[in-house]
């Protein structure tokens, strides 16, 4: 079994959370699960999309993080950045210290 040794975070656009599902989920060997929650991003790096956006001066984006092994980690980049080239998706990789269940 790999070392699940970092976790993967990438911030993204509402538009393309269903293209970087349908690639993690094609690709289980990389990715065994992960989470998504809706973040707003703030900062001259955030574009807006709507005119509400606009209005409140943050943009509606995904935060997806998955706990991986870091050689997969730096494979599934390329692969989205291949596949998905975009400005405006982030990401950043920490390390994970620990990784673990209760039971």
């Amino acid at each position: 079994m790999k070392q699940l040794d970092c976790c993967l975070t990438i911030v993204f656009p509402q538009a393309l959370e269903e293209n970087l599902v349908d690639h993690l989920l094609s690709h289980p060997e990389m990715a065994s699960g992960f989470t998504t929650s809706v973040v707003e991003g703030h900062g001259a790096g955030a574009a807006f999309h709507s005119a509400a956006e606009q209005v409140r001066g943050r943009a509606n984006r995904v935060q997806m993080e998955i706990v991986m092994n870091r050689e997969d980690a730096a494979t599934l980049i390329e692969h989205l950045k291949q596949d998905l080239p975009n400005r405006e998706v982030a990401y950043w990789i920490s390390p994970v210290l620990e990784f673990g269940r209760f039971a």
